[in-house]
């Protein structure tokens, strides 16, 4: 995400519920992440709905209650 006002650029690895539980259900079968036991990403970010219109709409909610520089992880400036 590039941010309009002064162009920082921030990161985040967006995940619905159902592929973090995808994610987990691999992890039984294959043994990973101790038997899909847990799910772990350094920038992730969970959401309910599917879709880049959803992923928006919950980003520009990030932004306007404050949050955003607590979840996204800002990138260094180029």
């Amino acid at each position: 995400v590039r941010l309009v006002d002064g162009g920082s650029r921030w990161s985040a690895t967006v995940f619905t519920v159902a592929e973090v539980e995808r994610l987990m259900d691999k992890g039984v079968q294959t043994g990973e992440d101790l038997g899909g036991r847990y799910f772990w990403c350094s920038d992730g970010l969970i959401v309910r709905e599917p879709g880049i219109d959803n992923m928006t709409q919950v980003i520009a909610g990030l932004l306007d209650s404050g949050e955003f520089e607590q979840v996204l992880q800002r990138l260094d400036d180029e």
